[in-house]
């Protein structure tokens, strides 16, 4: 018997207010998300499933939803013995009683860490990176669906803001990302949903999910976030923050449509891609911002802080002697005969 923490409780109605809804007329057993309905089942898709229960949740709904060409990845990151082992026996018979296929990999974070100096995080990312593109590769799909939930993405908005992002800043219902050089589509279809709502709906439907007790270590920024700031935040202000921070961040996305629209206007580029330095300081300063971050996104830089855009800008001052900011990933942005150019 696969070892597994069946999810408590007998099948019943619970309400739990989702993102941006309000308690009155919803129950656990409408557990719905848009994507699931305009998402094309011909295609294939990539899942990744760790065995928790969101992405438990994740894969039993696109099976009711009638997705059938589905291939299951699992990475066993080697940091939790026999239980880890237990996950991918656990996630192999899930997918093998909904019809997928599936494909577990294991990788050594610790010696990852040990060897390059990694945090724990950023190794099991990276790892996590290549498992995913060797998947897609073998199976020849670029299209990756992950299990975030709006809960995941009020933690990932307040870690942005403590480390400095350029406003309110999450992930994208729908974006691309890269991994070990694929071009990777990574959609979220649970962002608008809450980690109670999708238990509760486990929960009634007895379906049974694997539990991390890692994640309740106060160890990693994120599980800090999680079961320390975000409650104690919650006390004081006697508010379901993690609601107040998506809702805030979804006013931001929108802020951001327009700031694209007024960057688009500006043509600040000239015909060989460059930065043109005349055109921008005849900018008001919060568009000169704009599109120098916009000129380091589409380039494909990430990690732009507030800080980093500022000194960017400062860049276009003739007075300035310094000519040069250093970028992440080992990039520079020069300043030269009148552009600013992305050099290695």
């Amino acid at each position: 018997m696969i070892e597994g923490a069946w999810a408590e409780g007998k099948p019943r109605e619970i309400r739990i207010p989702p993102l941006g809804r309000g308690w009155h007329g919803w129950f656990v057993q409408q557990l719905e998300s848009p994507w699931f309905h305009h998402a094309s089942k011909r295609r294939r898709y990539l899942a990744g499933v760790s065995g928790g229960a969101d992405s438990v949740a994740l894969l039993h709904l696109l099976h009711r939803h009638g997705f059938r060409d589905v291939v299951v990845c699992h990475l066993n990151h080697g940091l939790r013995g026999r239980a880890g082992a237990g996950d991918a026996r656990f996630v192999v018979a899930l997918a093998g009683s909904l019809g997928f296929r599936c494909e577990v990999g294991q990788v050594d974070v610790a010696a990852m860490m040990a060897l390059r100096g990694l945090s724990m995080e950023t190794a099991a990312r990276e790892a996590r990176h290549g498992f995913f593109a060797r998947c897609a590769r073998k199976h020849r799909c670029r299209r990756l669906l992950l299990a975030h939930h709006g809960d995941d993405q009020a933690e990932t908005i307040l870690w942005n803001l403590l480390r400095g992002s350029r406003g309110l800043v999450g992930m994208r219902e729908s974006g691309f990302l890269e991994m070990d050089g694929l071009r990777m589509e990574c959609v979220r279809p649970l962002l608008d949903l809450r980690r109670a709502e999708l238990r509760a709906w486990l929960s009634a439907e007895g379906l049974r999910w694997r539990e991390d007790a890692s994640n309740a270590e106060p160890v990693a920024v994120r599980n800090r976030i999680r079961h320390e700031v975000l409650p104690l935040l919650a006390e004081i202000a006697r508010r379901d923050v993690s609601a107040l921070l998506v809702r805030a961040g979804k006013s931001a996305n929108e802020l951001r449509e327009i700031e694209r629209w007024a960057v688009a206007e500006a043509g600040v580029c000239d015909p060989q891609g460059r930065l043109h330095v005349p055109k921008l300081r005849s900018l008001p300063p919060e568009l000169q911002a704009s599109c120098i971050h916009a000129f380091l996104t589409s380039a494909g830089i990430g990690g732009l802080s507030w800080d980093l855009v500022g000194r960017c800008r400062a860049l276009i001052d003739s007075a300035n002697a310094v000519a040069a900011v250093n970028l992440p990933g080992g990039r520079v942005l020069r300043r030269r005969a009148g552009r600013l150019v992305i050099a290695p």
